[in-house]
């Protein structure tokens, strides 16, 4: 397939982004990573979402890192760092799925802890119920994993609408309207950074084409099967959605509800709008080192 590679001047010097760059080689196409922390120390794994990348968990990661665990923050392909291929018709549901499976063979990473939001809890959520052996915890931010037999929001058909079709995708403004705090300018260059063109854009303005929102959608039955394992999961299971999220409101209970293992977690209810990690890193960081402290005394 055709890709596009961002310019690595474009990340030169970003605010708060100290990170040293790593790299995986994903269907001949190259994916970008964060790796923090002691690298022989249980991972957590951090999956960013819809239109970010791995510059969203730029404030947690040192705390989680500090509290002892290695952290890896993957960019998802066609965006951050990594490869964007640049036709719409090379991303689907599976696709990413297929990548991000690659990603933790290549790095043999087991009894990790999954911390995902949006799209990460999509990729993340599947991926767990396909490899349960594989995590020792579940941790989810503002994220579902739909099958298309609910209705959806309001705000997910807006949204939806307005990446297929709109002439104009700011990416820095989407996820400065999605915050509570007003994002710095050196922030939204961030946040710009991977996307110099709309060739750079096209897996950003794939995914909302790809959330299953009809009950015979290509990711439903998957994503049902996935759902069969998370109704059994008795491992550490928390919810640390935001108080602002009109796309995942109500998404908490339901989960705690539905998952055995959210059963007498430290649920929070965190101050912020869609993208948590800018609104609330410092609480939501603590949320998952107080889940595996508490894990690790049992």
């Amino acid at each position: 397939m055709d890709f596009v590679r961002t310019p690595d001047a474009r990340f030169e010097r970003l605010l708060d982004y100290p990170f040293k760059p790593h790299y995986e080689d994903i269907d001949n196409l190259r994916m970008h990573y964060v790796d923090e922390g002691p690298a022989d120390a249980s991972p957590i794994l951090m999956l960013h979402g819809e239109p970010s990348w791995s510059y969203l968990y730029r404030h947690m990661i040192p705390i989680c890192a500090a509290a002892g665990h290695r952290v890896i923050a993957p960019d998802l392909i066609g965006f951050g760092k990594s490869d964007k291929p640049t036709a719409a018709e090379d991303y689907s549901y599976q696709q990413h799925m297929g990548w991000m499976q690659q990603f933790i063979d290549k790095l043999e990473l087991n009894n990790m802890t999954l911390v995902c939001q949006d799209w990460g809890s999509l990729l993340g959520l599947r991926l767990a119920a396909e490899n349960p052996e594989r995590f020792r915890a579940i941790v989810v931010g503002n994220g579902m994993l739909p099958t298309g037999d609910q209705k959806t929001p309001p705000a997910f058909n807006i949204w939806k609408n307005f990446a297929l079709h709109s002439p104009w995708f700011p990416i820095a403004r989407i996820i400065n309207a999605g915050s509570f705090r007003k994002l710095g300018p050196d922030e939204l260059r961030a946040y710009d950074a991977p996307f110099p063109s709309k060739k750079h854009k096209a897996g950003a303005r794939a995914f909302p084409r790809l959330v299953p929102v009809r009950p015979d959608d290509p990711a439903s039955e998957a994503n049902r099967e996935a759902w069969a394992v998370l109704e059994r999961w008795n491992k550490p299971f928390l919810t640390l959605f935001s108080n602002g999220d009109p796309i995942t409101r109500g998404g908490a209970a339901y989960m705690q509800k539905r998952i055995p293992g959210a059963k007498g977690q430290p649920h929070a209810t965190l101050k912020g709008g869609h993208f948590l990690q800018e609104d609330s890193p410092v609480a939501f960081a603590r949320g998952i080192n107080d889940l595996l402290a508490s894990e690790s005394e049992n």
